[in-house]
């Protein structure tokens, strides 16, 4: 159930934080809903982490104004941090404790009895599916347990915003999944969430709407759906039978569809934006009458890889040091 409020969870104008020479974040503007995913979408070094950390007044802001539900984060910090909590990128919980221990620990220190605390750390191991390892050491746990045992931490007192901070970098697909499963799950109860990530096809599963950022600016912003709309109608996909013709199918289906054509990582596969759709067929026809075999083509929406792409000119795995040098 979302919060029952339409205050939004954050609001952001002109943000701006710098180290040094580097402008990690440079003049921001979000508004972020109350309840749901909102996503923040870019590569590696883009200003993401740094938006999180002013948000939760880990770092204050060298211009600009940042607000959570209603509570400026420089001016009314103690306020923020009664409503939030963080999962950073890497594990924040004692691994040469075990699973229960962090969790009674982390409860305590929260204020509740032991017996309450015992009693929430049961729950939350039950929940994230830990309660057979609770009894282990984290530094025993594999990559996707400690994910979820970071969640769990960030969670012992429910807090009205979540900032997930790329929560599943480095996880196996399955461990992926039980993580997006937790985010949902945490919506459902109310709880909103602000995630960050470089996957785009994590955005696209869990967000309402994302905000794509690169090298500290946002560049677009809208639901999935809209952002794919943004950069064209559809995206002809084509496989050759051999991948030596690719040189020449590239260059007649650019012909064909007046757009640029691209070279995928699969030596015989093409990509293209398409904005008129009739004149696939077309392009299609002048392949089969080149003698150039087709063994699969498609025509569907564009993934959010190709808007990022279509934004940046570059992929979002592309690796950038701007934010991790700062």
């Amino acid at each position: 159930m979302s919060r029952p409020t339409t205050e939004p969870a954050i609001e952001t104008s002109g943000l701006v934080k710098t180290f040094g020479a580097t402008r990690a974040v440079d003049g921001v503007d979000l508004r972020v809903a109350a309840g749901g995913v909102y996503g923040v979408l870019g590569p590696n070094g883009a200003g993401k982490t740094t938006v999180i950390r002013v948000l939760a007044t880990l770092l204050r802001p060298d211009r600009g104004r940042a607000r959570v539900f209603g509570h400026d984060v420089v001016r009314e910090a103690d306020a923020v941090r009664a409503k939030v909590s963080l999962t950073g990128q890497f594990a924040s919980v004692d691994e040469d404790l075990t699973g229960t221990e962090n969790l009674v620990m982390l409860a305590r220190l929260l204020g509740h009895s032991r017996a309450g605390a015992r009693a929430r750390a049961r729950e939350l191991l039950e929940a994230f599916g830990l309660a057979e390892a609770a009894g282990k050491q984290v530094r025993t746990y594999s990559g996707g347990m400690r994910r979820r045992i970071d969640i769990a931490a960030s969670i012992v007192a429910t807090p009205e915003l979540l900032f997930l901070d790329e929560p599943t970098t480095g996880l196996d697909p399955r461990s992926r999944s039980q993580v997006w499963d937790i985010v949902r799950a945490l919506v459902d109860q109310g709880t909103s969430v602000l995630l960050t990530t470089q996957y785009l096809d994590e955005a696209d599963q869990l967000a309402d709407r994302i905000a794509v950022i690169d090298r500290g600016r946002v560049i677009a912003e809208g639901s999935p759906g809209e952002l794919k709309a943004s950069v064209g109608t559809g995206t002809l996909h084509v496989r050759l039978r051999d991948p030596e013709r690719r040189p020449d199918a590239r260059r007649l289906l650019g012909d064909a569809l007046d757009v640029p054509v691209h070279e995928e990582s699969d030596p015989a596969a093409l990509s293209a934006r398409v904005f008129d759709p009739g004149r696939v067929a077309r392009a299609l026809a002048e392949l089969s009458a080149a003698g150039v075999a087709v063994t699969h083509f498609s025509l569907g929406q564009p993934s959010l890889d190709e808007v990022f792409l279509a934004l940046t000119g570059r992929p979002a795995a592309t690796d950038d040091t701007r934010e991790e040098a700062a």
